[in-house]
């Protein structure tokens, strides 16, 4: 069956034996397919036996690729749909992690799963990105996209630190914590699950704020929607630390200004034929599992 994908791209976790097999075996597969096939310039570094297959930029991948195979772990997707966003290239992702919330191709089943969606039996699902900037004097000093999160914690210290939020330009309530995590729906079953926070199912408009072990035991978890804008002004004396996706960082200063806001650009996510969201959780987390007996 003819296909809209002609030109796919290969991206996957460096410096792993798996990822490695994965990706040539994926590669092949899809020559025998008669598709261009392009390894993500990266991934291409660390895997032996790649002269056969042309080497890409992301920013190539961005402007020419129909279709992005993510090879690895949640971890890779994040990276690689925060690289390509703006772009709007679709993507799919193999699971060779552990959880694999986003990943959710198995690498068993990866050539018979690719296949059906080369072939179109596929949906696609959009998954909300933040727009984070840090402000400091009035001056944007640091800027980046988020897919899971935006965490803002305190760093190095060994102590609470303190912060105003204020929702569109209402003040809220100024809080003492280690921190706090603004989070899509699509992290809402990663680290802010962790911190007690509500899973947002994806085709909810929402954006979770999940405080991180508040001094006052009546600071909950809030859901907004997600048209808000978030600001979060770190209070002397302590300097902080905030994290996108927990791959990258920038070190706050007091007085610091954190606004984050939804992002014009958002992921395209393919998944198989048949996915199922609730059978996704069902399945990662363990629900309906009967109890364990020694």
């Amino acid at each position: 069956m003819d296909t809209q994908f002609r030109k796919v791209a290969l991206v996957g976790k460096y410096q792993s034996p798996d990822v490695e097999e994965s990706v040539l075996a994926i590669a092949r597969f899809l020559r025998e397919r008669e598709l261009t096939v392009w390894i993500e310039q990266g991934t291409a570094s660390s895997i032996s036996g790649v002269a056969d297959f042309a080497v890409a930029t992301h920013e190539q991948i961005g402007g020419e690729a129909d279709l992005a195979v993510v090879v690895g772990g949640d971890g890779s997707m994040l990276n690689t749909a925060r690289r390509l966003a703006e772009y709007g290239v679709p993507l799919v992702g193999v699971n060779l992690g552990r959880l694999g919330f986003l990943t959710d191709i198995s690498r068993s089943d990866a050539q018979q799963r690719l296949g059906e969606i080369l072939d179109g039996r596929y949906t696609e699902e959009p998954r909300v990105m933040l727009d984070a900037e840090v402000l400091r004097g009035g001056r944007s000093v640091f800027h980046t996209l988020a897919l899971n999160d935006v965490v803002v914690n305190k760093g190095e210290i060994g102590r609470m630190i303190e912060f105003d939020l204020s929702i569109d330009d209402e003040f809220v309530y100024t809080q003492r914590s280690d921190g706090m995590i603004v989070s899509t729906p699509t992290g809402s079953t990663a680290y802010a699950l962790s911190a007690n926070g509500p899973i947002l199912h994806p085709s909810v408009d929402g954006i979770a704020l999940v405080p991180l072990c508040p001094h006052a035991l009546t600071a909950r978890p809030v859901t907004i929607p997600d048209s808000s804008r978030i600001d979060i002004v770190l209070l002397p004396p302590n300097d902080a630390r905030v994290h996108f996706d927990g791959q990258a960082r920038f070190d706050l200063r007091a007085g610091d200004r954190l606004r984050v806001t939804r992002s014009p650009h958002a992921v395209r996510l393919l998944h198989p034929y048949g996915y199922s969201y609730f059978a996704m959780l069902r399945q990662k987390l363990h629900w309906s599992a009967p109890p364990r007996h020694n």
